[in-house]
């Protein structure tokens, strides 16, 4: 099922109950898709590409389509490894977004040192090409990206194209776009427009007019980056839907959110809910596939951690999307827990992990976790809970060691040490059960 559900527009099979128990199936059920910000040079990693196809619908080359990877010299396109993730997403039934057309970073030096006209020439020339290469593979295409300057201006970004071609640009570009792709849908990106301020309003003004006087434009993207000191902001939702109200989509495009456990958690239901809340909210888009390779890996900001272990907040987006991946197991209604790992100490020879159990948002009476060591590694001891053995001895559950129950939102932990033998490599977490 999660294989079939993985695919791009499937509906939940008719006549059954069974929740979706993938990122991308639980998002198809819900008339949205659920992508991911990929990298060619990770598609051979088995785990990455493995993690990529069963949980996603959709994805956007992280870099492999900006201007300086398909078009480094003047006229002379390159593009294989953009070619490479759309065929890797078409042979799986996965949508593309294109990322991205007409943006001021990423330019090769060559197109900073044009004059006026022969820029304008160039970036026609360069939008056009670019999208007929892939006319009818990519489903939403980002035209122009992070054109407005941040601070309370509302003004235009200094770039080659704001500085020669003036504020015309963009309606230039978007009008290219229409004429070289028609079925495309066609969208403005930026970041730090997420709720309502300067930026996104003079976003929100420049959109208003392009609908007013029928300049295409088909949604607008929100990169969505969201850390402590840049919280998910509270008029989110209200935000998307006046932009929705203008008569675009809107898409929630580079999502990543710093942090770890149940606030990360809580942040990302928060954005997921946001979209669910917009009937125009077509999509979220992840920026990447595992912490390791996070451009803020830090941070910690996405839903898998570096060893493609499924974070809290992983399974706290797959229940708001309505999917579930605790195959309904447990005391049913609301129970649900959440897990998560981290290592408290590492010698030579052995290492000590702690898991943390957290319910969800109803009281639980007890919680059932897996451990899975990678061979020859063991686990050699364990502390607060009972735990069982599979026969290979690789794969640990753990159950309450007492009174399983937490309150809603509550947390316990129990811990294990884990000799090498040679691998030090992170154990693996499988789904909690709640009861």
């Amino acid at each position: 099922m999660a294989s079939l559900l993985a695919t791009a527009g499937v509906t939940a099979l008719a006549g059954t109950a069974v929740a979706a128990s993938t990122l991308g199936g639980a998002a198809a059920e819900k008339g949205r898709y659920f992508g991911a910000a990929v990298a060619a040079n990770h598609l051979g990693e088995a785990a990455y590409a493995s993690t990529l196809d069963t949980e996603f619908n959709s994805v956007t080359p992280e870099n492999e389509m900006k201007w300086d990877a398909v078009e480094p010299n003047r006229n002379s396109f390159s593009y294989g490894s953009a070619d490479q993730i759309v065929s890797h997403a078409q042979s799986r039934g996965m949508k593309v977004r294109g990322h991205t057309l007409v943006w001021h970073s990423q330019l090769p030096g060559w197109v900073g040192g044009l004059g006026a006209a022969d820029l304008r020439t160039a970036m026609n020339n360069h939008i056009t090409q670019v999208m007929q290469h892939y006319q009818g593979k990519i489903h939403s295409w980002d035209v122009v990206n992070e054109a407005f300057q941040d601070g309370s201006s509302g003004a235009r970004r200094s770039s080659p194209f704001q500085d020669k071609l003036g504020n015309g640009f963009i309606e230039e570009a978007f009008r290219t776009a229409r004429a070289a792709d028609p079925a495309a849908k066609l969208c403005y990106n930026d970041y730090n427009t997420d709720g309502v301020n300067a930026k996104s309003t003079a976003v929100y003004n420049m959109v208003k007019d392009f609908k007013a006087r029928g300049v295409p434009i088909d949604c607008v993207g929100f990169q969505s980056h969201f850390n402590s000191a840049s919280p998910v902001p509270g008029d989110y939702r209200a935000n998307l839907q006046r932009f929705a109200d203008l008569g675009v989509d809107v898409q929630i495009t580079e999502l990543d959110i710093e942090g770890s456990g149940s606030a990360q958690a809580s942040s990302y239901i928060n954005v997921v809910n946001a979209c669910l809340g917009v009937s125009r909210c077509t999509g979220i888009t992840v920026w990447g596939v595992t912490d390791k390779y996070s451009w803020r890996a830090s941070g910690t900001p996405l839903l898998f951690d570096g060893n493609y272990g499924k974070k809290a907040a992983y399974t706290a987006v797959l229940t708001a999307l309505g999917g579930s991946g605790s195959g309904g197991g447990g005391g049913g209604g609301n129970a649900a827990c959440t897990v998560s790992y981290s290592r408290t100490a590492d010698w030579s020879d052995r290492f000590n992990g702690q898991v943390t159990v957290t319910a969800g948002s109803a009281a639980i009476t007890g919680w059932t976790a897996t451990v899975t060591v990678a061979s020859p590694q063991k686990i050699s001891t364990t502390w607060n809970g009972t735990p069982s053995w599979d026969s290979s001895g690789n794969v640990m559950t753990m159950k309450p060691n007492g009174n399983g129950s937490l309150a809603a939102g509550a947390s316990t932990s129990f811990g294990f040490t884990v000799m090498k033998n040679g691998n030090s490599s992170a154990p693996t977490l499988g789904s909690c059960t709640a009861s």
